[in-house]
């Protein structure tokens, strides 16, 4: 029998998500990867108002962070917006620090391909020609290739198609790498993954109840939305947190609501304004102005502004960056950190309470419930969210960005 003294460690999973929205493929990932782990406490680490893509998320954050403890996750915190609006390598490493911080015992992901052991094989293949391989990356990027193209190009270039992983999958490169730096970071989480299951990452279209967060998206912004496919591919629960967050607020939210917005500040910007911006690559700003002056909505002006060289997620991060005056330097000084100077949680169950309560004396980085001072990225992320709320009513407005400064979503069994 167990001393009253004795406290009980919880096994934590680490899941990295943006839940946008939440549906039944996140449900089967969420499931499988506590059986495989074996986890009591599964931590979902969760892209902010703005996600990887340089997409707004169709619900804020805390509206996907409930929905998320509603179906049975224990933590949510946010992945900073620094780490959440950038390429891979970044993306990664800001989510397993935040995992590392939080003493997960271990990473579950899902993958087009599904074996974890080929992807630590991979890592050792990768980091065995590393010089090779960062030689071959720059080459192609020099010749206008577009990150994941080059990543393609220099992995086959050192002789990777003899591996099995089709590294041009998105997921499989997302996969690659938090293997990389929970390696590279000489954590001790062990990763697994699962096999993503009945459709690709960029369906557009709902075939089956497992179906893509980029077809169900389309799906409701559609004006031929099919009520019986969209009811089948998410939760009841998700269903009724957007027709609430639509009903309450207006809308949901998405570039073509940003666009005016986004045309304004982009037509009114100096040239020294650009060279700020993270991601602006010398010349890009003048095929952006360029071409703002000749679109008329949000889609035709990515159609007009894309090339081989700057793809559609390329240029929505830089988007999200200029609608956000979100400079370099600001990224620069962030990402650099050795581990996150705090970690913002965003939804708790009274078992993920448990988890913190239990590992308080282990983790040596602060976790907030607010933002309330001292928070260190207050002034931040206050920015983005006003960006990212303006497409709002003004009470909406309101009433959302008070969030940041009250106690967390909790839910008790």
């Amino acid at each position: 029998m167990k001393s009253m003294m004795e406290v009980v460690t919880l096994k934590a999973c680490g899941l990295i998500v943006e839940y946008n929205p939440y549906h039944n493929g996140h449900h089967y990932h969420f499931q499988q990867a506590k059986r495989v782990t074996g986890a009591e406490c599964m931590i979902a680490v969760m892209s902010g108002n703005f996600l990887q893509r340089g997409e707004p998320a169709i619900l804020d954050k805390f509206t996907r962070a409930k929905i998320a403890v509603q179906q049975g996750i224990d933590l949510v915190v946010e992945l900073p917006y620094f780490y959440a609006v950038q390429h891979s390598e970044l993306f990664a490493n800001g989510a397993v620090k935040i995992l590392n911080s939080l003493q997960a015992d271990s990473l579950c992901f899902g993958s087009e391909h599904g074996e974890i052991e080929d992807f630590h094989t991979l890592y050792h293949f990768i980091t065995e020609h590393q010089e090779d391989y960062d030689h071959y990356l720059m080459n192609a990027l020099n010749q206008g290739h577009s990150y994941p193209k080059a990543n393609d190009i220099a992995f086959n270039k050192i002789g990777g198609e003899t591996l099995s992983i089709d590294f041009a999958k998105p997921n499989n490169i997302l996969g690659y790498q938090y293997v990389k730096n929970i390696f590279d970071l000489h954590t001790t989480i062990t990763p697994y993954t699962i096999k993503r299951i009945k459709n690709n990452y960029h369906d557009r279209e709902i075939h089956d109840p497992i179906a893509s967060a980029t077809s169900i998206r389309n799906q409701l912004l559609s004006d031929h939305t099919s009520k019986n496919e969209l009811n089948d591919a998410i939760p009841s629960l998700t269903k009724e947190k957007l027709e609430e967050y639509k009903e309450l607020h207006g809308t949901w939210h998405d570039w073509e609501a940003y666009f005016p917005l986004l045309k304004y500040r982009i037509l009114t910007m100096k040239k020294e304004e650009f060279a700020k911006i993270h991601g602006i690559k010398e010349g890009l700003e003048n095929r952006i102005v360029k071409t703002a002056k000749k679109a008329d909505s949000f889609s035709n002006w990515m159609e007009l502004l894309k090339t081989k060289r700057y793809t559609w997620t390329s240029l929505q991060r830089v988007f999200t960056h200029i609608l956000t005056n979100t400079y370099s330097s600001e990224i620069e000084a962030f990402v650099t950190e050795r581990q996150p100077s705090a970690i913002r949680i965003l939804a708790m169950s009274e078992n993920g309470q448990n988890y913190l309560s239990t590992k308080k004396k282990d983790i040596d980085v602060e976790w907030y419930t607010s933002s309330k001072q001292p928070y260190p990225y207050q002034a931040f992320e206050e920015r983005i969210d006003h960006a990212y709320y303006s497409v709002l009513p003004l009470s909406s407005q309101k009433y959302l960005t008070k969030q940041p400064y009250q106690k967390p979503i909790f839910k008790t069994p």
